[in-house]
């Protein structure tokens, strides 16, 4: 009987680990937006590769500027040439894949002057890109309603964007109305200097840290642990469901921070996993992704 008792129990303690881990099974985000020769949305969701697509980039706002989209090659917004893409986030949508704005970049005019500015800016992109309704017709993507908005801020000034989180965040309510889901790209140094009084809001839900261009805290084989550091002050440090491991997808896609997908799988994945806020991993971009087939490398390991 006491022997029963312990395979049981023994039993009980395997499936509650497969349970756990299976938990922290993560997905891969990626940028689509920058190159005209990375495919349609459609395509980048029917591939079954990501569960969030973010639109790069709305880079001009703030300030009274006009807000402006900006879709390189895929799209013109300023003629309405891209209200054709509401089709294509359905079909994202339908397949369960997160639709998400990007706001920033690293290129643009882009600032939040004061916190009227912010809830200014708030108020334009909830008409145009989420659940309400604009002004002006047709609105730049289609009838299509995102799923939320992600933080890329890399210049101007980190002022009032912790406002903008609160205003973007306060459409979420109350039951019925979609939840207006908030990410956040910052650099991997902690604290980040752009965004990081808006993350100190605890309003995110899913934060995809660029571990590349930053080799003080990017990934290295000969300084392993100051890795490992910045991954967990990221984790321990901001109120977020899931911390993503931003990655360039390609050796090109960035100066530096690239990490091989066998070396991924084997050596930096099952440390991350450690964390209960593990959510997967971030790519820049879909077009460099398509050149090295890195997401399909490591899908089953993410």
């Amino acid at each position: 009987m006491a022997t029963a008792r312990s395979l049981c129990f023994s039993f009980l303690m395997i499936i509650s680990s497969l349970l756990a881990a299976s938990s922290r099974a993560g997905k891969i985000a990626v940028y689509w937006g920058q190159n005209g020769n990375e495919g349609t949305l459609a395509e980048t969701c029917a591939s079954g590769d990501y569960g969030f697509v973010i639109l790069a980039f709305l880079c001009v706002f703030g300030n009274g500027q006009t807000p402006q989209l900006n879709l390189a090659g895929h799209c013109d917004p300023s003629s309405n040439g891209c209200t054709g893409l509401s089709t294509d986030i359905k079909s994202c949508q339908a397949k369960g894949v997160k639709v998400i704005l990007s706001i920033g970049g690293g290129a643009g005019s882009y600032i939040l002057t004061s916190k009227d500015d912010a809830r200014q800016v708030a108020t334009y992109i909830w008409n145009n890109y989420l659940g309400g309704r604009s002004s002006s017709s047709p609105r730049p993507l289609g009838d299509a309603v995102l799923d939320g908005v992600d933080f890329d801020i890399e210049g101007g000034s980190p002022n009032h964007y912790d406002d903008l989180a609160r205003y973007l965040s306060a459409y979420s309510g109350p039951q019925g109305k979609k939840k207006v889901h908030l990410t956040a790209a910052p650099q991997c140094p902690y604290p980040d200097a752009w965004v990081g009084k808006a993350l100190s809001t605890g309003l995110f839900d899913y934060v995809w840290v660029q571990f590349y261009n930053n080799p003080p805290c990017e990934y290295s084989e000969s300084n392993p642990s100051s890795f490992k550091e910045a991954w967990k002050q990221w984790t321990d440090g901001i109120r977020a469901t899931q911390i993503f491991l931003g990655l360039p997808a390609a050796p090109g896609a960035a100066g530096n921070g690239f990490i091989p997908a066998g070396k991924l799988i084997s050596e930096v994945l099952p440390e991350l996993k450690n964390s209960s806020k593990y959510g997967g991993v971030m790519l820049w971009s879909k077009y460099y992704d398509d050149m090295t087939g890195y997401s399909k490398a490591i899908l089953h390991s993410v």
